[in-house]
Order: structure tokens, then sequence, then C-alpha cells
């Protein structure tokens, strides 16, 4: 089979207009703007209101990225959203995201954590290399917040909402010298435990005692994800270059997961990247999940930053626990 390019055609970003401060943070349980930002590097993140549901973050995302585009709702046959936080358990949200847009399009989720982005990315590629559809939209959003424990002081200062939003299509020329180079992805469930939401599944149902013990809100073995993180991403990174047949050199942008800005630090000094190629936004939104690599992405598109022909490296990591690394090659 004679495999087509995938390229980025369309960036968009969405987040809430409320702004959470860490002062306000500091109201709310035992901590501080100091250790807030020493420890993770957030200084604010965005809330949504309370009748904003992920769908609706992801589809205000979704129209910027098709006007970005250049195409209209009637152009998309496929419509792949990455969220943990779904409006619902079913239907799907990408579902309301295709009847928002009014798109004659198939719609599902990918329930995979920080690492969506990426893995829907990879998904898109698929479609789109082997002339099954000519445009994907890939849209990544999370509510985080209705998940957030916030009498829970080491969870409840990470986590923000928002959504980014990419359409893939098919290019012209090498597919091995632009737009999707490579992806590498890995999973390790023996250490899915350590970022869990524990109940609201079939193993372990809502019940008043869950909600009693708010195992509805989500759980994190902080420490240990650190050093996951910490060790994974070099060796995801150095695989997906591999893949790509590029080095280090070659990366023009690091979008890393903006979870914790001393895991981002740590991660690039191993993969010796300088400070002036990373790209960084936690301490303004925070841990926004799937969303972050999709917001930071549009930003440094939208800003100037990223020009034709520049390389991308993204690297994320999250539940499961997963890694996903993706080398981009940027079109006009």
């Amino acid at each position: 089979m004679s495999l087509r390019p995938a390229v980025i055609t369309g960036v968009g970003s969405y987040v809430p207009d409320r702004v959470l401060t860490n002062a306000d943070l500091e109201q709310i349980v035992d901590t501080t703007d100091d250790w807030i930002v020493s420890h993770t590097g957030i200084r604010e993140r965005r809330i949504a209101a309370d009748d904003q549901a992920s769908s609706d973050l992801g589809l205000a995302a979704a129209r910027r990225a098709l006007e970005d585009a250049g195409l209209g709702p009637e152009d998309i046959p496929l419509i792949i959203c990455a969220t943990i936080t779904p409006d619902h358990l079913f239907p799907v949200t990408a579902a309301f995201i295709q009847d928002g847009l009014g798109a004659p399009a198939a719609a599902y989720d990918l329930l995979s954590g920080c690492t969506g982005f990426v893995q829907a990315l990879w998904t898109a590629r698929q479609f789109v290399a082997t002339g099954e559809c000519e445009h994907v939209l890939v849209v990544s959003a999370d509510k985080l917040t209705s998940i957030t424990d916030w009498s829970d002081r080491s969870t409840c200062v990470l986590f923000g909402d928002g959504a980014g939003a990419a359409v893939v299509s098919a290019g012209e020329g090498d597919p091995s010298a632009t737009g999707l180079l490579a992806f590498e992805l890995q999973t390790y469930g023996e250490h899915g435990s350590l970022l869990r939401v524990p109940a609201g599944g079939s193993r372990r149902p809502v019940d008043q005692e869950a909600l009693d013990a708010r195992e509805h809100c989500l759980r994190m073995e902080g420490p240990e994800l650190f050093k996951l993180a910490v060790r994974g991403i070099p060796d995801i990174a150095e695989r997906s270059l591999a893949k790509a047949g590029l080095t280090y050199e070659d990366i023009d942008w690091l979008i890393m997961h903006q979870a914790n800005l001393r895991i981002i630090e740590a991660a690039a000094r191993r993969l010796r990247v300088p400070d002036d190629r990373l790209v960084i936004n936690i301490d303004k939104y925070g841990n926004t999940s799937a969303a972050s690599m999709a917001i930071a992405l549009d930003e440094v598109y939208r800003d100037g930053r990223l020009q034709p022909g520049h390389n991308i490296l993204m690297v994320s990591f999250g539940a499961g626990f997963s890694l996903g690394g993706a080398v981009i090659r940027w079109g006009s």
C-alpha cells in the first residue's frame, strides 16, 4: 500500500475565562503561593463554568482549528476526542462535538489521560495515510476540576480546564519527510494505580460510601509518577527521534505534557534540549491533561515562533501509566 503524508493543517485552543490563582487557593486549602510555584511552576489555572462541560470546551477549540485549516464541518468525516472527563459515560463526548459542529462525521472518544493528544494524532495519521479519510479532526478536552478533590492539597493545586484541537489532513510528497513523521507509544499497566479515579466504573460503582470517601475524584501518587516520568521521557523521546531519522540537534521545539515544571526541566536536561527550545505554559494553565500539549502547540503557532520546516518533538506521560512521543515537521 502506498501511504500518504499526514499533516496538521489547522490548530485551535480554548480556555475558560475564570482564573484561579495560587492566592485564591490559599483561601481553600493549607498551601502557599511560594510552595506551589517552587514545587510545580504553576501560578494560576483556568476554571470552567458550572454549565460548561468538556464538549463545550472542545467545541470552541474545534471551531478555531477548522477555521485555521480553511475547512467547514462538511469536510470532516471523523472526529476523535481525547478526554478523561467525558460529559457522560455515554454517549461519547465526541458525539456532542459532532452535533455542535453539524459535521457528517463518525465520532468516538479516546480515554487515555494526558497522553491522549499524541495517541489521537497517531490514530488520525493511520486514517489519513491509508486514504480512508482526507481530514480527521482531533480534539483534546478536559474539565479536570470536575474530578478534583478540593480538600486534597496535594492535587487540587495542579489542575485546570481547557481544550485544544488539530486538523490532520492528507499532504503531498514523501511521508517520511513532512507532517507527522514518527510516533512511539508505550503503556506500563503495572503502574496504573498511581493515577486513577477509584470509583465510577464497573469495578467500583459510585455509591454513598464512595462519595463520602471522595473516591469519585482523582487520586495520584505524585513522587512515584515523577520518577517514572523523568526516567521514561528520554527513552520514548529517543525512540521517536530514531524512527524519524533525527537527533536532538534537529529539534526546533520540545513540547512536553505540562504536568510539572520540575519534570519538564529535568527531562529537558536529559534530552539536552536548551531552554529556548522549550514550550512552557504550565504557569498560566496548570495541568490540563490531554489538552495541555494541544494548547501549547496552538500558542507557539499563533505567536509566530513556529515556522514552516521546524521540527517538533512532543513527549507525553500520564494515566496508564502511559508514555507517548511524536515527531512533527511543520508545514506552511
